[in-house]
Formats: structure tokens, C-alpha cells, sequence
């Protein structure tokens, strides 16, 4: 929807595409990544449409933009910092996931291994280290140089992909836990 200054002044929409490579250098030298850098350019653009009614007759439209690209800019910081704390506290609460039980090892699939060499290399490191080498996930987030965080991550999306694959690989036997497995394929 285009403001009233926008339909008084068909011009501003113009003038604001014809500045577009003034700002996207300004995103750019804000931002590392030049795809993040039009990202954020496009969401000021559909921010400037949606609030064109905020343009003073008296104010300049690149001035008026400029701000809503800080904006942009600063919000695009903020979501970051937001997720990462919340990957480090993910992170934090699998480090302190109990070990499993030994005596249960002893009735799981043997299908696991085989299974494990079919995964992403990342995803069937961090199961052998973490999960079956009962490291912890800062530990192998220290020898992999990743942050606590990312290893959470990494070891979630291993260990879905590991179900995945049991499923497909022992069916029936891997719903129920695949304890006492009676599929067979190792």
C-alpha cells in the first residue's frame, strides 16, 4: 500500500530505486554477507511501502530510507544475538543430557553401526563422539572448533537423520526402540 506522499509524489518510489546501489553499499559494509545485504535491503524496501505515511512533506526520502535501513540493520543484529543465545542455551541443556546405560548397549541394534557409516561424515562423528563415546558436547565442540552451540545443533539433526535411516533400514524394529532387534541387517 503506498502512502499518501507516494501517491501525491510518484516520484519517491523512483528516486529510491535509482539510489539502490548507495544502499546496498551501506548494508554491505555492515553486514559480512552479500546475500544478507540484499536481504535486509529488500526488507527496508517492503518496510518504506508499508510506511510511506511516516514521510514528512518537508523530510527527504533517502534520509527518511537511510533510517529505515539502520533499522533494518539493527534488527538483523538483534535476531542474531537472540538465536545465538538460544543455541548456546540448547547447546548448554544437551551437554547435560545423562549418559546412556551400559547394560542397555548390550540389546540395542547392531544396525546402528552400519547405519552410522550411510550418515553426513559431521553427523556420524558427532554420534560416535558424543553419543557413543559419551563425550560431551562442549568437548567435541572444543576439538571440532565450533561452538557449544553448533554442536547442539549438529548432534540433534545427526540423531534425526540416525531415526531416519534405522526406520528405513529395520522398520518395524526401529519404532519401537530397537531394543532386542530381530531385523537383522548388520
Amino acid at each position: 500500500m503506498l502512502s499518501e506522499n507516494h501517491k501525491s509524489n510518484p516520484e519517491i518510489p523512483a528516486l529510491l530505486l535509482d539510489q539502490r546501489k548507495q544502499f546496498l553499499g551501506f548494508v554491505q559494509r555492515r553486514v559480512a554477507d552479500n546475500a544478507l545485504a540484499e536481504d535486509i535491503l529488500q526488507t527496508a524496501y517492503t518496510r518504506a511501502l508499508q510506511h510511506g505515511g511516516e514521510l514528512r512533506a518537508n523530510e527527504s526520502a533517502v534520509a527518511w530510507f537511510y533510517r529505515i535501513l539502520r533499522n533494518a540493520i539493527i534488527d538483523h543484529y538483534r535476531r542474531r544475538a537472540t538465536e545465538n543465545k538460544l543455541l548456546e542455551s540448547w547447546g548448554h541443556d544437551l551437554e547435560h543430557i545423562p549418559a546412556t546405560d551400559p547394560a542397555l548397549e548390550l540389546v540395542v541394534c547392531t544396525c546402528i553401526t552400519a547405519v552410522l557409516d550411510q550418515l553426513t561424515p559431521a553427523y556420524a562423528e558427532v554420534l560416535r563422539e558424543v553419543d557413543l563415546g559419551n563425550a560431551s558436547l562442549k568437548d567435541f565442540a572444543a576439538a571440532h572448533d565450533i561452538t557449544p552451540g553448533n554442536a547442539g545443533v549438529r548432534a540433534h539433526r545427526a540423531r534425526l537423520a540416525l531415526r531416519r535411516e534405522l526406520l528405513r533400514t529395520c522398520g518395524c524394529c526401529a519404532e519401537h526402540g530397537c531394543i532386542d532387534c530381530t531385523c537383522r541387517h548388520a
